[in-house]
C-alpha cells in the first residue's frame, strides 16, 4: 500500500478531500454546496450525515487563515500604502476564496479519515458491577 492510495484503491486522503471524493466509492459526490455535505452518495449510498465532522476545522481555519492576511495587509500598507479601497477590494475577496476552499478540503479530510479509520463516537461500556 502506498501514501496516495488505501487498500482498496483509492486516491490517498489529500487528493480525495480536495476533489470532493465519497471515500467509499470514489465517486465526486461528497459535496453539493461549496463547503456542504451531500446527504449521501448519489453512486453507492453512504450516508455523510452519519460522520460528525462539526465545526473543528472552521474555527482553526479563520484564525489561522485571519492572521495570514492580516499580516499580508499590514506588509502592503507599510510597503505602498494603498488607499482602504484597494485593501477591500484585495482582502475581503481573497480572505473567502481562501476560508471557502480550505473548509471544503479540511472538512472532506476529515470525513474520509473517520470513514477510512472506521471513527465513531465514544461510547461508555457499561459493565456489570463487581463487588
Amino acid at each position: 500500500m502506498t501514501d496516495t492510495q488505501t487498500q482498496k484503491g483509492q486516491p490517498g486522503l489529500v487528493e480525495a478531500a480536495l476533489l470532493g471524493l465519497c471515500p467509499e466509492c470514489g465517486a465526486k459526490t461528497l459535496f453539493s454546496g461549496p463547503a456542504k455535505f451531500a446527504e449521501r452518495c448519489g453512486k453507492c449510498g453512504l450516508d455523510y450525515a452519519a460522520f460528525n465532522v462539526g465545526d473543528g476545522p472552521a474555527a482553526f481555519l479563520t484564525m489561522g487563515l485571519g492572521a495570514i492576511i492580516i499580516i499580508l495587509a499590514i506588509m502592503l500598507e507599510l510597503a505602498a500604502h494603498p488607499p482602504f479601497w484597494v485593501h477591500a477590494l484585495i482582502w475581503v475577496p481573497l480572505t473567502c476564496l481562501l476560508v471557502v476552499v480550505s473548509l471544503r478540503v479540511s472538512k472532506g479530510a476529515l470525513l474520509i479519515a473517520e470513514h477510512r479509520n472506521r471513527a465513531v463516537e465514544g461510547q461508555i461500556e457499561d459493565k456489570a458491577d463487581t463487588r
